[in-house]
């Protein structure tokens, strides 16, 4: 009876250690599992990663990207940060990083050159419309409906001149570098002439102010 009590109590105590040792087995198991499957994943992600930024890379590289320059070289720096370690990914970011600086270089240079023309554009107006005051008033003058009008557009003119004896100078002809010119004449006179033909048929070409910005000397042209 005895023996046969042992002999029971011995199976349990193997029963129990077989039982341990089985969960043991697949608790261990499991855990290899789940590294492995976190394993492939890593691996799954990085591949991924990479022929994203071979595609990616490649597209801006060929200019089928769709992408502004600030988008461009966001994209790049994002790839940048991934730190893939693929020897062509590493080849394509050294020729997209050399692309996007010259394509910087050139919007510079084009801003740079925009920004020159509107200056260029503006002067340009800016000389062109700098005589507007006394053309204004010649045309007026010729243009007068009466002589009270046509004098007093010549009195406000006046105003604009040191003397009524200042010169005016009018080129009839440019020839090898040189003016032909009309017989001279006077300021006073040539209002006077505008008020009486009402036809005014010449264009400031230069004008000499003193210290008061009053004019000193008139150079007129025909059109």
């Amino acid at each position: 009876m005895m023996k046969k009590q042992s002999l029971l109590q011995t199976l349990k105590q193997f029963t129990l250690v077989l039982m341990i040792a089985l969960v043991s087995l697949g608790g261990a198991t499991g855990c290899k599992s789940k590294k492995k499957l976190a394993q492939e994943q890593a691996a799954a992600e990085y591949a991924s990663k990479v022929e994203l930024a071979k595609k990616d890379l490649n597209s801006i590289l060929d200019g089928t990207a769709a992408w502004s320059l600030a988008e461009k070289e966001q994209r790049f720096q994002t790839i940048k940060s991934w730190n893939l370690e693929d020897t062509e990914v590493q080849s394509l970011l050294d020729k997209v990083e050399d692309k996007l600086a010259r394509e910087k270089a050139d919007l510079e240079r084009k801003a740079e050159e925009e920004r020159l023309r509107k200056e260029e554009e503006a002067r340009l107006k800016a000389e062109a419309n700098k005589y507007d005051a006394v053309e204004n008033y010649f045309r007026s003058i010729a243009a007068a409906p009466d002589q009270a009008t046509a004098n007093e557009k010549i009195a406000g003119a006046m105003q604009l001149f040191a003397t009524p004896d200042v010169p005016v100078l009018i080129i009839i002809s440019q020839a090898g570098g040189f003016n032909d010119y009309d017989r001279p004449t006077t300021i006073s006179k040539y209002l006077d002439y505008l008020k009486d033909q009402k036809i005014y048929n010449n264009r400031v070409q230069q004008v000499k102010y003193d210290a008061n910005k009053r004019i000193t000397e008139l150079e007129l042209i025909k059109k």
